[in-house]
């Protein structure tokens, strides 16, 4: 997160960050953008939700998986309508596409499941496919 920070910031863009308390530290903490401290992961993923006009998964770990998965399952029931998308640098979530798709195939995901991501594997062509993209 934070090479992705420094990037807006070089950039001339602005970056505000959410960190919990539990993790605010000054090893962690990215102290040159618009630093926003909560109490927990929770209260972090609802203001980021709050504040973003959309959403973009980089290649991750545990930890993108799981905003990500959060953010697609807001959107399904309805509590977003904003635009989610990948990053898929080299193929990276290739596997996790074909998973979404396999849980559609099998009936535990709406058809519209896979739909509701776009995907790119250039920063370029995914904000353009996010902007064109249908908010409900």
């Amino acid at each position: 997160m934070g090479e992705t920070a420094r990037a807006a910031l070089a950039a001339g863009g602005s970056v505000i960050g959410i960190i919990p308390t539990h993790l605010n530290s000054p090893e962690r903490a990215f102290n040159q953008v618009d630093l926003r401290i909560v109490d927990t992961m929770h209260e972090r993923k609802q203001m980021m939700a709050d504040l973003a006009d959309g959403f973009v998964a980089l290649p991750g770990g545990l930890g993108t998986f799981d905003e990500l998965f959060e953010i697609l399952t807001w959107n399904q029931i309805g509590l977003h309508g904003k635009p989610v998308g990948l990053l898929n640098v080299l193929g990276y979530f290739d596997p996790l596409l074909a998973l979404i798709e396999h849980a559609v195939r099998e009936g535990f995901a709406p058809a519209r499941a896979r739909s509701r991501v776009v995907v790119s594997d250039t920063a370029e062509g995914l904000l353009s496919a996010m902007e064109a993209a249908p908010t409900e």
